[in-house]
């Protein structure tokens, strides 16, 4: 496939704000020396009892934590790079019969956390791609080992044969079945074609719900004999998700299938992989490993997308903007994978969780972009298959050659051949005395696989694109409880640290292997949870010297204040922004800057406490989905913008502590600067601190003073958290 010279495929642009950021870093920087240079001189010549030394100390290592922190974070802004694709023009450079073959894994592990119909509307929206269907491939996996996931997929199967011609020849838009007709009023009045399929979707729908919530399916869905053994199993007591073999269903082959309008299928295939309790199965690096490994002994597709089961195709030319880079021979040699950001659908307007994560999945790629690339984020990436063997000129050859990228499958999905080197590469042992997942394919060592594979891509010399149309190339759930969101954030936060303390440390390795600029953008999140340090220290130490009258900064008057108000200001201008350059709004920036703070008093604290007992050999729960199932009361409160506790969890108690904490620090201030016992001027910093930790504080009081409603602030945390507040400060 070679790019016509006179048809553009993509741009890039360098964004207007670069050579702003670079100037303001040097200034910010200087700012944060003097700061630095402040804190030293207190602490050498001012410190002169232990409690002014401990403040002094404290003071200093937090502000070093955030030099440090925000150091790193200044390389996404060095060059941020804004892209654009002519999706129009692919098919007048590149034949149709030329595009590349595309092998797609989505990825399920639970299907009451993660239910079927969510599966099926993600696969039906692939499906349904504007793409040659004979060269697109679908692989399932069922980490789960659910009949009724099989079930949903070759119902969906059925319904698939009407959906794909429907969808070809209305042109529509939206091919998940669900948004589509979610997002059009379809009435008695609508041709009879659409309540048609409306009325076939409904009935599978209502099909796969039934049979989720009984359990159980019958054996006719079983064609394989050689899965039939090990699907019967399923059903029995002794059976867990935790221990079985490996079930491959081939539900639709592209071969023999044909949809109503005698139109090919694209092939779709149910992996439930084999499982042992004496074997580690590396959560979804490990499905995505057999995904791999399966695939290459059925299509071996050189193009590999990898979704989330709830994470929806919302425009059918995505594989085609993909080409656009794909079909670039410049990009080519060293083009590893092509990115497409998050995208959420249910957000509430506000997103008081943040759970749009614009920094991470927007912010931070366009930054990346003008370097060598975004990360890797886990879903909405276009992988060339070569880029799971090594670098663009260091191949490692897999230990069989059917499985090389480049072999070429000439014998049918179907064929014994086929299903028996399939069900070899998925076995549990098969890795054993390999290179997978540590030079071969998606990476082991780390919760976050997909930050750490695609760091490691990079470090082997690959390069990677961020793709962000207009319109969302994908949309997905996001969880709207506040439990939900720390524990996923916890859990990243423990991956993070497994790869920041260890030998492939992006600040030491990364940076030999990238470059600083690359090294330093992969370390800032790596060490993310460290930021717990400066946020718990100003969410308790400013408010416990104002409640003992004890001044650490310096009053109005003082010249060095004007230091503390520009640092301030320019952090959380910048931020914001940034933010706001790229499509946030104020309301969702500060929803976003509250879940920072809250973060580094929940999550960071409990995964970084989570990560040391593991590296001692204590054990931990370790990974768990999260869950996108809703009640009605729970998604009601989350429309009306009211934080969602509900649950016992230890993780709020410092939320807590910080809410009281600060508002005693406050009242008491303001109350002794009426009094006349404090000096405003003197002790303005200290108030302003524990004002705005209030103002963040504000969900707190809320479920604890307003709300009787089951989502509220459980009594006991509440109890447990003034009550180790109150001996905190009247205890030293």
């Amino acid at each position: 496939m070679e790019a016509s010279h006179a048809l553009r495929l993509h741009s890039a642009n360098i964004s207007r704000r670069t050579a702003m950021n670079r100037v303001f870093a040097v200034v910010y920087g200087m700012a944060i020396m003097a700061l630095l240079y402040r804190h030293a001189l207190t602490l050498l010549l001012h410190s002169t009892t232990v409690s002014s030394f401990f403040i002094s100390l404290c003071l200093l290592i937090s502000d070093l934590v955030l030099a440090f922190m925000w150091t790193m974070l200044q390389s996404i802004r060095m060059r941020p790079v804004y892209r654009k694709e002519f999706p129009e023009n692919i098919k007048k450079v590149v034949r149709e019969s030329e595009f590349p073959a595309l092998d797609v894994f989505i990825c399920t592990a639970d299907p009451y956390k993660e239910p079927p119909m969510r599966v099926v509307n993600t696969a039906l929206s692939v499906m349904a791609f504007d793409y040659p269907t004979e060269k697109v491939s679908l692989y399932v996996s069922d980490d789960g080992g659910s009949a009724p996931t099989l079930f949903a997929l070759m119902e969906a199967a059925k319904f698939a044969s009407h959906w794909l011609p429907f969808c070809r020849k209305n042109n529509v838009a939206e091919r998940c079945p669900e948004a589509y007709f979610a997002a059009n009023n379809f009435s008695s009045s609508s041709d009879s074609q659409t309540q048609k399929i409306k009325i076939l979707y409904e009935s599978m729908k209502v099909k796969v719900e039934n049979v989720v919530e009984r359990g159980k399916v019958g054996e006719e869905y079983i064609v394989h004999e050689r899965d039939l053994q090990a699907f019967s199993k399923w059903n029995t007591p002794e059976f867990t998700r935790h221990e079985h073999p490996t079930v491959i269903q081939v539900i639709l082959d592209g071969s023999r299938d044909r949809d109503i309008t005698d139109h090919v299928m694209p092939n779709l295939v149910y992996v439930s992989r084999e499982k042992s309790r004496t074997s580690s199965h590396h959560f979804k690096a490990g499905a995505l490993n057999v995904l791999l490994r399966i695939s290459a002994a059925m299509t071996n597709a050189p193009v590999v997308l990898t979704l989330d089961c709830d994470m929806y195709s919302n425009d059918p030319q995505t594989p085609l903007r993909v080409l656009c880079y794909l079909s670039d021979k410049k990009l080519r040699p060293k083009l590893g994978y092509v990115h497409f950001p998050q995208r959420f659908r249910g957000i509430n307007k506000p997103d008081i969780y943040a759970c749009e994560a614009k920094n991470i999945f927007q912010i931070t790629p366009v930054g990346m972009d003008g370097l060598a690339g975004p990360g890797y984020y886990g879903t909405g990436c276009f992988f060339s298959r070569r880029v799971f063997f090594g670098g663009p000129s260091a191949f490692v050859a897999p230990e069989i050659p059917q499985l090389h990228p480049e072999s070429v499958v000439e014998k049918s999905i179907h064929s014994p051949e086929v299903l028996k080197l399939a069900h070899l590469v998925a076995g549990c042992n098969y890795e054993k005395q390999t290179h997978w997942g540590f030079k071969i394919g998606m990476r082991y060592g780390s919760l976050v696989e997909d930050y750490f594979t695609g760091y490691l891509l990079q470090c082997e010399g690959w390069n990677s694109i961020f793709c962000n149309p207009e319109r969302a190339a994908f949309y997905g759930d996001a969880p709207i409880s506040l439990a939900d969101v720390l524990n996923q954030h916890k859990r990243w936060a423990i991956g993070l640290l497994e790869v920041a303390l260890s030998k492939y440390c992006p600040v030491a390795y990364g940076t030999l292997a990238m470059g600083p600029l690359m090294g330093f953008a992969y370390g800032y999140y790596a060490f993310w949870s460290i930021l717990l340090i400066p946020i718990s220290v100003y969410a308790f130490l400013p408010q416990l010297a104002l409640f003992n009258g004890i001044t650490i900064f310096p009053k109005v008057s003082d010249p060095w204040f004007l230091l503390y108000v520009f640092l301030f200001l320019g952090a959380y201008g910048q931020d914001l922004l940034d933010f706001l350059v790229n499509g946030g709004t104020v309301q969702r920036w500060w929803n976003d800057q509250r879940m920072w703070l809250i973060r580094g008093l929940s999550c960071f604290w409990f995964g970084s406490i989570e990560y040391f007992l593991k590296s001692f050999g204590i054990y931990t729960h370790g990974f768990s989905v999260t869950s996108k199932v809703l009640d009605d009361e729970q998604r009601k409160r989350y429309e009306q913008e009211v934080f969602e506790f509900g649950v016992q969890s230890p993780m709020f108690v410092p939320l807590t502590m910080a809410a009281f904490a600060n508002f005693g620090a406050f009242f008491g201030g303001i109350l002794g600067v009426f009094r006349g016992s404090n000096d405003l001027e003197v002790l303005f910093v200290q108030i302003f601190i524990a004002g705005f930790g209030m103002l963040n504080s504000w969900p707190v009081y809320h479920a604890l003073l307003t709300r009787s409603d089951q989502g509220g602030l459980p009594i006991k945390t509440a109890l447990i958290s003034i009550t180790i507040t109150y001996i905190i400060f009247n205890s030293i």
